[in-house]
């Protein structure tokens, strides 16, 4: 079975001192600066969802409950727990608080089939699952079952309820394997002391490879990933006026950090979260909440400016639109269009097989 680093991972000391003397290392973990945020931005609109929105301030408070509920159900410093979940608010408030509890998120972007989640729990030996009973006609609840009972770990499954639903699966249950169930709405605890962690040790894993290739965990540490979010922010001339539309699976670098979500929260700015990508719910997005920047995949691109003419949707406030064409050359008529039609900056992202997004 493949492994994948655990705890910390330390920089050559050679690049460590001239990244530190340049200002590029800080020694921030993605959880110091929530902290940070939730202070200096503390009654902004952080994430919008639906007719949901969140303050920085009680974003914050949430991910410390939840972080305090985690950890009283048993998650430990250092354990894995696959992160599973649609664009809801309840994504970034999870990731942030199984970090605050010392474990690691492994994420595993929605659409990915069992055999690829049963992959990833296997090659992390993730100890735990966060992730929606049922979402659009799937049992996920039935799956993660299937795969706790071949593996001897899996022992913990977080079940998400959108606002109103009753789970079918009531409150906590256990089932013949002796893995645990826990409706995520539950986990509400008071938080204890704050747990030290360093940034050199990993903060999360995210999975690497197309659709057509089986997911691969890459660590990224915490002080590595506040550095790619401080630098990705800046490169696009990010506010607190900003207004970031999430689009794509929030588990995807891309959307979580190149600079996405972490980015826009960096700056005081405004997530907002669609489950759906298509041009109907996000152009009337865009108008309804005054998005400035978003990143979308080529074919998302050719849906939204092909329904353009016909919804009429006031877009003027968009100034930067990502286009994520992963490992293949963006097609030219995508290239070309989506900044003039929309009036707005157009930015290639594309990747190697070995690393992370880059604009050409």
């Amino acid at each position: 079975m493949a492994s994948v680093p655990a705890g910390r991972t330390p920089r050559p000391e050679q690049f460590a001192g001239r990244h530190s003397s340049a200002g590029h290392r800080r020694g921030d973990t993605p959880d110091d600066l929530l902290r940070a945020w939730s202070l200096q931005y503390g009654p902004r609109t952080a994430l919008v969802h639906g007719d949901t929105r969140m303050t920085y301030a009680s974003l914050n408070r949430r991910v410390d409950r939840v972080a305090a509920g985690f950890q009283l159900r048993g998650l430990r410093p250092g354990q894995r727990v696959v992160v599973q979940l649609p664009n809801v608010p309840e994504f970034v408030v999870t990731v942030f608080a199984l970090m605050r509890a010392g474990a690691v998120p492994v994420f595993c972007p929605l659409p990915h089939p069992a055999p690829e989640v049963s992959h990833l729990v296997r090659v992390t030996e993730a100890v735990g699952y966060v992730g929606p009973s049922t979402y659009q006609g799937f049992d996920h609840t039935a799956m993660v079952a299937d795969i706790a009972a071949q593996t001897p770990f899996l022992r913990r499954v977080f079940t998400f309820e959108p606002p109103g639903d009753a789970s079918p699966y009531g409150g906590f249950s256990t089932d013949p394997a002796g893995c645990h169930y826990f409706p995520l709405g539950s986990l509400d605890s008071p938080s204890g002391p704050a747990l030290a962690q360093s940034a050199d040790q990993v903060a999360f894993l995210l999975p690497s490879g197309g659709a057509a290739m089986t997911p691969g965990p890459v660590p990224r540490t915490h002080g590595d990933y506040a550095r790619q979010v401080r630098a990705a922010a800046e490169l696009v001339s990010l506010t607190e006026n900003d207004v970031y539309l999430a689009a794509l699976p929030a588990g995807s670098d891309v959307v979580f950090g190149s600079p996405g979500i972490v980015g826009t929260l960096s700056v005081g700015g405004t997530v907002v979260m669609a489950e759906n990508p298509g041009p109907g719910a996000c152009l009337a997005l865009i108008e309804q909440e005054g998005v400035t920047f978003t990143s979308v995949a080529p074919a998302t691109a050719r849906h939204w400016l092909d329904a353009l003419p016909t919804t009429r949707a006031d877009v003027s406030t968009l100034r930067l639109v990502q286009v994520w064409c992963g490992t293949a050359p963006l097609h030219p008529a995508v290239a070309e269009q989506p900044g003039p039609a929309l009036g707005c900056r157009l930015q290639q992202l594309s990747e190697t097989p070995e690393g992370p997004p880059r604009r050409p």
